[in-house]
């Protein structure tokens, strides 16, 4: 079994974390959709997250993986660069995480499972176009949201590429994509059983909090 298995499977728990201590229904539901997005790209569930009720109608990502930095505009744009980034296993942790009004700013070690061809089309030099390499690195994502809906404006990737470190992966590591989507489909089903439909919304959080009181 792969050693990076748990990590994947436990890698929003710093999320779970931050919702214990949060009280401002914004930052909530912030945090919520936070969660359920990464999980839904894990799952390999695109059209998701671009959802009227997770993403703006204009989102922008701007990305500094690799030596060309880009940035993606629009839903078709964001499910193209998801689809393309799909064919990679992707986790994070180690995470320093904050929400404010404006949405999310998260300072983590993003891990990438990527053949060495993926590599060589990033600029980086490696032995084997067909092996399996870790990719990690320290990042800053900073996520901006809408104020009034707490939906995803965007996100906005930058690497801290003093820290890059590239390891082949031993064959008993090696996890697939596939593997992976069933992971956090998982995940995904314990963390929304029992729960409100729409509850990543700030209007059904606001209304799971007032009956609270």
């Amino acid at each position: 079994m792969s050693k990076f298995r748990e990590q994947i499977a436990t890698c929003t728990q710093p999320i779970a974390d931050l919702l214990e201590k949060t009280t401002n229904p914004l930052h909530i539901a912030i945090l919520e959709n936070f969660r359920r997005h990464i999980h839904l790209e894990g799952a390999g569930e695109f059209e998701e997250i671009v959802s009227p009720d997770m993403t703006v109608d204009d989102p922008t990502y701007r990305i500094t993986w690799g030596k060309e930095p880009q940035v993606v505009d629009g839903k078709d744009g964001v499910v193209g660069f998801y689809n393309v980034a799909s064919e990679s296993v992707l986790w994070h942790s180690d995470d320093l995480l904050a929400v404010a009004d404006w949405g999310i700013a998260d300072e983590l070690t993003f891990h990438q499972l990527i053949k060495g061809q993926g590599l060589l089309d990033l600029g980086f030099d490696v032995d084997d176009s067909e092996k399996i390499y870790h990719y990690s690195s320290r990042q800053v994502f900073l996520w901006p949201y809408d104020p009034e809906t707490a939906r995803l404006k965007g996100e906005h990737l930058y690497e801290d590429k003093s820290t890059v470190v590239i390891e082949e992966v031993a064959e008993e590591d090696i996890i697939t994509p596939e593997e992976v989507a069933q992971i956090h489909r998982e995940v995904l089903e314990r963390l929304e059983a029992g729960r409100p439909d729409k509850y990543w919304t700030l209007d059904v959080v606001k209304q799971q909090l007032a009956n609270k009181v």
